[in-house]
């Protein structure tokens, strides 16, 4: 009797292992730690947040609007524009890698540790947390 009911313990105990598709969360803010190879700087948020086909947020001293379109994990960004405000030249360098780097994305995924990554096609990802409120 107990020899019978093995299988089906172990399938029930597999189906408990198996792991929900990731998802893009929608109207959630997520601030970048990293623009590619380097660490976000100033005191001013870079941030991100996707709404049904829309994406906006900070770049760290202009807000920054563009239209995305997502498809499984493939995302790309499109029609990127910002305001024109004038800051100190190293925020205003990261927010031009940063706004590069958004241009260039191809695909997105979730790290072992939750963190949302943005990838281009080479180089490195841009890293990013849910803001906590």
């Amino acid at each position: 009797m107990t020899l019978r009911l093995l299988p089906l313990v172990v399938a029930v105990g597999l189906a408990g292992c198996a792991t929900e598709p990731l998802e893009l969360q929608r109207d959630v803010t997520y601030i970048a730690e990293w623009i590619g190879d380097e660490p976000v700087i100033g005191r001013t948020a870079v941030s991100l947040t996707l709404s049904e086909g829309r994406a906006y947020g900070n770049a760290g001293c202009n807000h920054w609007f563009a239209s995305y379109e997502q498809s499984g994990q493939q995302i790309r960004f499109s029609n990127l524009g910002s305001t024109r405000k004038l800051c100190p030249e190293e925020i205003m360098e990261q927010e031009h890698a940063f706004l590069d780097l958004l241009n260039r994305v191809e695909r997105w995924d979730v790290s072992n540790i939750d963190q949302l990554r943005l990838w281009p096609a080479e180089g490195s990802a841009l890293r990013l947390w849910p803001e906590q409120e």
